[in-house]
């Protein structure tokens, strides 16, 4: 993804980003990497919650994917932009079976450990998470977007109970990179469930200051999975 969306998962980042990418392809429409780029700030931007209407944006991410996929069928990162959106419609297992076909192109896309551990939280494997998230800091334990990984153990931990082991978890990812709402607003749900009221509130605030479009009705929109045991780990988060 482009360095710009790399400093942090918020608006106005993604959309400097977008503008980087549509003057790329402004020089060169069939440029694949802008391509595939763009179609990352799609996903990015419904992954992080910060658009009410998802369905547009992934159904044009997947489109561009397919087309560049008709283009350079083999390549690696076109793969894994497949497989994240599949993973966000619902479509899980292809969209690990994606994510595993990236990885046997090129073994070191760590991004796809860590979206294979999301999916596993998706179909109610959260237990299966970590040591996918840790694969992916082990291929790559400087990557710009670690803050992602850690919070995605952050809300695997969440999904499973673990509300203290979820608050380290989350922690770390606001600590690795203080420019993501979601770790903000799932610490804050995994605070809340500890009964620390106030903390929980603060960093509700510090998610909204980055996002304050975010709510709770935008959070009901977004259902990537009818998993019963996901559902009643979603329904606890918003509880919190």
């Amino acid at each position: 993804m482009c360095p710009i969306a790399n400093r942090g998962t918020t608006p106005e980042h993604l959309t400097q980003a977008r503008n980087f990418f549509e003057g790329a392809l402004g020089v060169d429409p069939g440029c694949i990497e802008a391509l595939v780029g763009r179609a990352g700030l799609d996903e990015a931007a419904v992954a992080a919650l910060l658009t009410d209407d998802p369905a547009p944006r992934l159904a044009m991410a997947e489109a561009t994917i397919n087309e560049v996929l008709s283009l350079a069928p083999q390549h690696a990162l076109a793969h894994l932009r497949l497989g994240v959106v599949q993973v966000l419609t619902n479509r899980v297992p292809q969209g690990i079976a994606e994510c595993e076909r990236a990885l046997a192109l090129d073994r070191n896309v760590a991004h796809a450990h860590a979206w294979i551990g999301l999916a596993e939280v998706y179909i109610g494997r959260a237990v299966e998470t970590e040591a996918d998230v840790q694969e992916a800091l082990r291929l790559s334990p400087g990557d710009t977007r670690s803050y992602i990984w850690l919070m995605i153990v952050g809300m695997a931990k969440f999904h499973l109970g673990a509300y203290g082991e979820a608050v380290v978890w989350l922690r770390r990812s606001i600590q690795a990179n203080r420019n993501y709402p979601l770790a903000h607003f799932w610490l804050g749900a995994a605070l809340a469930r500890l009964g620390a009221v106030e903390e929980a509130r603060r960093a509700a605030g510090a998610a909204l200051a980055l996002s304050p479009s975010v709510s709770i009705r935008r959070v009901r929109s977004h259902l990537p999975s009818d998993s019963p045991i996901y559902l009643a780990g979603r329904a606890q988060c918003m509880r919190g």
